[in-house]
């Protein structure tokens, strides 16, 4: 008998989805790592990478945390029995001092919880999500006028 070759692809990275316009648009202070409850169809939409973060957010319900508007789109071999909700709300699993923490930072302080990227951790998805304050249009600029100080000076010192 032959024996089979593994066929699976594999990427070598584990994230799924970054959310890179938070980093844009929000100072980020403390992160933490989420479990986050899905369905049969969602795990294997997101194999498929089929997922975007842009304009996902994060709500506290309940002392529970909730994340809204991330948008994963269903595969067209998922089963004809279910129907699909692509941007339903999706809970997340932190532990009770997390929670806390994420709430005592939003209602006291202001901040507010945005996702930042989606990976896989030991075959389970993780959500990463950030404390944020939110920047004016002068902060952006000023973050834009840095990034681009350091990739000049990177420029210099890598030719001489």
């Amino acid at each position: 008998m032959a024996s089979k070759k593994n066929t699976k692809k594999t990427n070598g990275s584990s994230t799924i989805a970054q959310n890179r316009r938070a980093r844009h648009d929000y100072y980020l202070e403390d992160k933490f790592e989420a479990g986050i409850v899905l369905e049969g169809w969602e795990v294997k939409s997101l194999r498929d990478g089929r997922l975007q973060l842009n304009e996902s957010y994060i709500a506290l319900d309940k002392g529970e945390a909730w994340l809204h508007g991330a948008h994963i789109s269903p595969m067209l071999s998922a089963s004809t029995h279910i129907h699909p909700d692509n941007i339903r709300r999706r809970k997340l699993l932190l532990n009770r001092v997390e929670l806390n923490r994420l709430v005592g930072a939003v209602d006291r302080k202001g901040f507010t919880i945005v996702p930042i990227a989606m990976y896989w951790k030991k075959g389970r998805a993780k959500l990463e999500i950030a404390l944020a304050k939110g920047k004016q249009l002068h902060d952006k600029r000023a973050s834009a006028k840095d990034a681009d100080w350091a990739r000049e000076k990177s420029r210099v010192f890598r030719n001489k």
